[in-house]
């Protein structure tokens, strides 16, 4: 009588698999442990045993897979905080405000119109997270004691990894620019990536921006309200005037409250930072004059803006934007004094969650602005 060849293995337990008429027993210590092969005697093929109780996952392959499905979210969830999303989203509606204020009536939102805008969007979007990112590499130190909770200064994301993602962020937004042919874009991003370089970077005398208040407002200033809008407002109106550039009192006017936000955020951002921006060395003006006197500065600063909003929107003489303006500006400035009533300035918490809100009015005047007349 034939024996029946056997598979070696470390378990125990036996299962049984029929295979061309043979049969073949073999032990296996779970799915994933090599079986060793068995050679039928009436047969020159090696045949590999896999013993299955049924045809459904185990409960290991199962937690595999949902560690990986985790590991995945996670990953995402890290370079998602990385981005600063609050900058990235910023981003996106400078794109979407300056791309609508070169429109001027319904049928210059072509299909090339928003192609354009998509490309600036994109394009945007990547060269932001280089600048944060950048910004993060250069300062860890500094973020461990302000912001021990961003990826790279708690240790989530590995310094390796933070320069991998923001290199290819710097390559990727300007290989999209290229790639489209639209030089005002390619210029506006490549300004923005030399000042962006300019602000965080200490390997030169005349780099690291951040450590000056002037200095500081000016990167803010040219990446928020002239030279980065300017590219994007330029490439836009090539798809509806063929690059030809018009300027009205709007553009003006939009120019004006840019260049207001830029000085506060920038200014405002140094008030929760006054710790650790002082054990570096980082002469911000928030250290200089004190918190108190900083936010209220800023608070007033745009309070003002907003007032001339308002006048501006008083003075319109189309009767649809007139309101839009008054009454956008008034919600804006009431929710910014209500606010700034509520804010302990001494605790760090609380002036940082005003500074996130601040971003929050800026996001809404990008909306406003297109529709000043």
């Amino acid at each position: 009588m034939q024996e029946p060849n056997t598979c070696l293995s470390r378990k125990l337990s036996y299962s049984t698999v029929k295979y061309q008429g043979n049969r073949h027993t073999c032990r296996l210590q779970n799915s994933f442990q090599h079986v060793m092969p068995s050679r039928s005697k009436d047969s020159k093929n090696v045949t590999n045993a896999v013993c299955v109780s049924n045809g459904f996952p185990t409960g290991r392959t199962r937690d595999t897979a949902t560690n990986l499905v985790e590991s995945a979210l996670n990953a995402l969830d890290i370079l998602f905080r990385f981005s600063r999303p609050y900058a990235a989203m910023a981003t996106v509606f400078s794109v979407l405000s300056t791309s609508l204020l070169a429109v001027e009536r319904l049928s210059d939102l072509s299909p090339l119109f928003f192609v354009k805008v998509f490309q600036a969007i994109i394009g945007g979007v990547f060269m932001q997270i280089y600048v944060c990112g950048f910004n993060q590499i250069c300062d860890i130190q500094i973020d461990k004691i302000n912001k021990p909770y961003l990826p790279l200064a708690s240790g989530e994301l590995t310094m390796k990894a933070a320069i991998i993602v923001t290199v290819l962020s710097a390559i990727m937004s300007l290989s999209i620019v290229l790639i489209s042919g639209s030089w005002p874009l390619f210029f506006g991003l490549f300004a923005w990536f030399v000042v962006g370089t300019a602000y965080s970077a200490n390997m030169l005398p005349l780099l690291r921006w951040k450590r000056f208040p002037y200095t500081a407002i000016l990167y803010m200033i040219n990446s928020r309200a002239l030279a980065i809008p300017f590219g994007y407002y330029i490439h836009v109106q090539s798809a509806i005037r063929g690059g030809l550039l018009t300027l009205s009192r709007r553009h003006f006017f939009s120019i004006g409250m840019l260049i207001v936000f830029s000085v506060v955020l920038i200014l405002f951002k140094d008030i929760p930072d006054i710790k650790g921006d002082e054990m570096h060395g980082i002469k911000s003006l928030a250290s200089q004059i004190g918190p108190q006197r900083m936010f209220w500065s800023c608070i007033w600063l745009l309070g003002t803006a907003y007032s001339v909003s308002i006048f501006i929107g008083a003075t319109s003489s189309s009767t649809w934007s007139k309101y839009v303006t008054i009454l956008g500006h008034f919600a804006t400035v009431l929710s910014l004094w209500v606010r700034a009533k509520s804010v302990d300035i001494k605790n760090t918490e609380s002036t940082s969650l005003m500074y996130l809100f601040l971003w929050k009015l800026f996001y809404v005047e990008y909306l406003l602005l297109p529709l000043v007349r």
